[in-house]
């Protein structure tokens, strides 16, 4: 048996222990997270492993099966090159059929003066670049990938992963943010060009601070600019649509959505630009005061 090259993260609440065949996808890992909450010596939450599928595939023309306490037994694996971004697929598969502890929401999640702004859609929505954007203006970067709702208190809490930008929003995030906070750039892969941004250091270090949901937006990118109204059942399936756990929670996780859905304010976009998204966000966060 070869060498096994492992590392420990930790994002908002969750442990995690990735072990990889390879030691370039752990050194980018190392150097990406290098800012964030360190685990104290608690047992991860979760385990990823980076495996090849054969002794063969691990030397000639490598590629990344991607498995470890919940595995998805048909996915296609990635070629090495990619082998940062099978390691941030892995950690999200995780929370996504592992995690308990909170109602999961696939959304992006931003905050300031202790309210949360949460944006979920469709791939291609722009929810990530949305909320990268508005991290370096001002807004305290809370997560791209999943929003952590508490069953008790109905909080928003942190799971501040790596940003995962995708082509033409790459080069969007790059004029503005300074290049050491920047991942390398994967191209050809399942959804395109990606490279991955490290939140602000003030966002980590506030990871564990909650906040208290106080707007939901559906956005949609690539149509004039407008704001709709949107009712509360279509709200809230919708959201069952777009949370991982909610069947798992069982009643916690009904008495959880339909707070949520009765307590937090709701509106859809459209937009073609970033200063028009921004310009709308303003807009509706200004009319909660």
């Amino acid at each position: 048996m070869g060498r096994t090259y492992q590392t420990s993260l930790r994002v908002g609440p969750a442990t995690f222990r990735i072990a990889s065949e390879w030691q370039q996808p752990i050194a980018q890992l190392s150097s990406l997270y290098e800012n964030y909450p360190k685990p104290k010596g608690e047992f991860a939450d979760f385990t990823v492993r980076l495996e090849s599928k054969s002794f063969w595939r691990k030397y000639f023309r490598p590629t990344v099966h991607i498995s470890g306490d919940f595995w998805l037994p048909d996915a296609s694996p990635l070629p090495l090159s990619q082998g940062l971004l099978a390691a941030e697929m892995g950690m999200n598969l995780q929370m996504a059929l592992g995690w308990r502890r909170h109602l999961l929401l696939h959304a992006s999640t931003v905050e300031k003066d202790g309210k949360a702004l949460l944006m979920t859609g469709l791939s291609g929505s722009g929810k990530s670049t949305l909320s990268a954007m508005l991290g370096e203006k001002g807004w305290r970067f809370m997560g791209d990938e999943f929003a952590l709702i508490c069953p008790q208190t109905g909080m928003a809490h942190s799971f501040p992963r790596l940003i995962s930008l995708k082509n033409e929003a790459i080069a969007a995030m790059e004029r503005n943010t300074p290049g050491d906070r920047f991942g390398p750039l994967l191209e050809d892969t399942p959804k395109g060009s990606i490279r991955h941004l490290v939140p602000l250091w003030e966002s980590l270090e506030a990871s564990n601070q909650p906040a208290k949901p106080a707007l939901l937006i559906f956005p949609r990118f690539g149509y004039d600019k407008a704001v709709r109204e949107i009712g509360k059942s279509e709200i809230f399936v919708r959201l069952t649509q777009a949370s991982t756990n909610y069947v798992a929670l069982g009643e916690a996780g009904f008495k959880a959505l339909t707070s949520f859905v009765d307590n937090v304010s709701a509106r859809a976009i459209d937009y073609q630009s970033g200063d028009e998204a921004e310009e709308l966000i303003d807009q509706l966060w200004a009319e909660l005061v």
